[in-house]
């Protein structure tokens, strides 16, 4: 359990009733408006679905990835003992050999490299949620104690007190104070997701086959057509 595990429940109380209020209005050109838009959720609503988030399956992901990258340099180890017998047929295997070599272990576009660079976005993303969740945890520990929530506690305390929209009313106006603050950290929390995905995108393509190439000997024939 970490500080957003232990602030969940008074914080999603807060902002039930921040979603609440919102649900009837927010003042007019208020900071929340662009946010909301962005977000297309209340902020109840986005931090329960973050509260999902969590960095150990991530992380146990990257390990268990690993444990591949293991095992295809016990195949390379194999395919590079050396070989007891000469001729066309030992020449042919030996490129078909080197070409499968260089797709397992050769660079970043082999099946090594990939599962390297998929090890490590899995890393990144368990850092992000990490980070992510701290980030959270402190914009709702300010605002458990701010006076906007005290107001907001007051202007949902009595049944039917919000029964009646008010937007420009202090309840309302405080209500969108904390929606900015809290889903301000979530829009930074997302971009950097979002940022992760860019940079990692192009390691984490498909490692495509790159065929060996076929150097003739004199004992090849021409291939006959029409036998």
């Amino acid at each position: 359990m970490d500080a957003l595990d232990r602030l969940a429940e008074p914080g999603l109380d807060l902002l039930r009733r921040v979603d609440t209020l919102l649900a009837a209005g927010a003042p007019e050109g208020h900071p929340v408006w662009p946010l909301l838009r962005r977000m297309q959720v209340l902020p109840g609503e986005a931090v329960r679905g973050f509260l999902d988030l969590s960095p150990a399956p991530l992380a146990t992901a990257g390990h268990a990835v690993r444990r591949h990258v293991r095992a295809y340099d016990e195949v390379g180890a194999a395919l590079t003992d050396p070989v007891l017998w000469s001729g066309p047929a030992a020449s042919r295997y030996g490129q078909a050999r080197t070409a499968l070599l260089r797709h397992l272990d050769e660079g970043p576009e082999s099946l090594v490299g990939r599962l390297e660079s998929t090890a490590g976005y899995a890393d990144a993303l368990a850092d992000w949620v990490e980070g992510s969740r701290l980030s959270l945890a402190r914009a709702l520990a300010d605002v458990l104690r701010s006076a906007e929530a005290v107001t907001v506690v007051a202007a949902t305390a009595l049944p039917g007190a919000v029964n009646q929209p008010r937007p420009t009313g202090p309840g309302a106006v405080a209500a969108a104070e904390i929606a900015t603050r809290v889903l301000a950290v979530l829009c930074v929390a997302y971009d950097g997701a979002e940022t992760l995905l860019r940079q990692w995108g192009p390691s984490l393509a498909e490692s495509r086959w790159r065929a060996p190439v076929v150097e003739r000997t004199r004992y090849d024939s021409p291939t006959r057509v029409g036998w």
